[in-house]
């Protein structure tokens, strides 16, 4: 597929580290063009006017957003490297655990994460019922796509192996532990340890910087 590309992001961004995996497990080339979260540049503004977030990926001079999104175009766009089931009902379910993961499993995290008392206490129970689901869903498997490599999901999910523990220690608080959930605990460790997805692992002392300042921002909001 002729086109430039290149992706518009942040390093301690979880959103565009999935996609970045994408690009590479497709051999895409790119350029990377690094944006500041907490001061958007007018190129992040241009590109994405309604959101005003990375990732943006921009192909042959049109912007994609939503890292979602940019999954299933960047799969649709290059063939090599299949990230997506074949079957249109593996596909969809692929795309409802996607979302799932990310408005339920991801927002009740970070909110687990900046309220306090009884708050948090309700926050971290409704975290955890979710995870549950997707501890029964790897079970068994070694990774999301069933397969011997990673997919779509494996990807969605993959903000879990990168600093789900990240925002466990800023929030002071155990949502994923490995008596409760031991196969979802060996999924992470079967994503990190491959080379590709290694490769791009954020320096842990940033994210931890970033998700402090994400966390006390949010907890000055609820004050």
């Amino acid at each position: 597929m002729a086109g430039a590309v290149k992706l518009i992001g942040s390093y301690t961004s979880l959103f565009c580290t999935r996609v970045e995996w994408a690009l590479k497990l497709k051999g895409v080339q790119y350029e990377y063009v690094e944006d500041d979260v907490f001061n958007k540049s007018p190129l992040l503004l241009k590109h994405n006017p309604v959101h005003k977030k990375v990732p943006v990926l921009v192909h042959d001079d049109k912007p994609i957003p939503e890292s979602l999104v940019i999954l299933q175009y960047i799969d649709e766009t290059w063939n090599d490297n299949n990230l997506l089931p074949q079957d249109s009902y593996e596909r969809a379910m692929a795309h409802f655990w996607a979302k799932f993961t990310e408005e339920k499993c991801l927002m009740e995290t970070f909110t687990a994460a900046y309220k306090e008392g009884e708050e948090k206490e309700r926050a971290i129970e409704s975290a955890q019922e979710s995870f549950a689901f997707l501890e029964k869903l790897i079970q068994g498997k070694k990774f999301f796509s069933g397969d011997d490599k990673i997919g779509y999901l494996d990807l969605a999910m993959g903000w879990i192996p990168l600093c789900l523990d990240i925002i466990e220690e800023v929030g002071d608080m155990k949502l994923v532990d490995a008596e409760k959930f031991p196969s979802l605990l060996e999924w992470a460790q079967n994503f990190t340890e491959i080379p590709l997805i290694k490769e791009r692992l954020p320096p842990r002392d940033a994210l931890f910087n970033y998700f402090h300042k994400i966390v006390g921002l949010n907890r000055s909001k609820n004050h």
